[in-house]
Order: structure tokens, then C-alpha cells, then sequence
């Protein structure tokens, strides 16, 4: 139980420490790029939906 507790501290301070880290240096993306890519993403997930169910009730 202890490594449980020492992994899920480690992983939040992981994320605590790059999340800002990654902000600060990423690149600015494009408003053309990002459209595109959000136009997509409701039926990728409705997609994933599907299948996740056809994998359920069949697999």
C-alpha cells in the first residue's frame, strides 16, 4: 500500500512540476490547425463510444 502511495506522489509532483514547465515553452498552434482538429473530435470520441460497446457486449 505504501508504493501505491509513493507512485501516486510522485506522479501528481510529476505533473505539478511539468504542466507549468510545458505551458511556458510550447509553441503557439495556428487557429486554422486548431479548427481542424476540433472538428474531428466529436466523432472520433463517438466512434471510440461505439466500438467500446461493440467490444463490450461482443468481445
Amino acid at each position: 500500500m505504501t508504493t501505491l502511495f509513493i507512485v501516486l506522489v510522485v506522479l501528481f509532483a510529476a505533473l505539478f512540476i511539468l504542466v507549468p514547465l510545458l505551458e511556458k515553452h510550447a509553441s503557439k498552434g495556428d487557429a486554422i490547425n486548431e479548427s481542424r482538429i476540433s472538428r474531428w473530435i466529436i466523432p472520433l470520441m463517438a466512434a471510440v463510444l461505439i466500438l467500446g460497446i461493440l467490444r463490450h457486449y461482443f468481445g
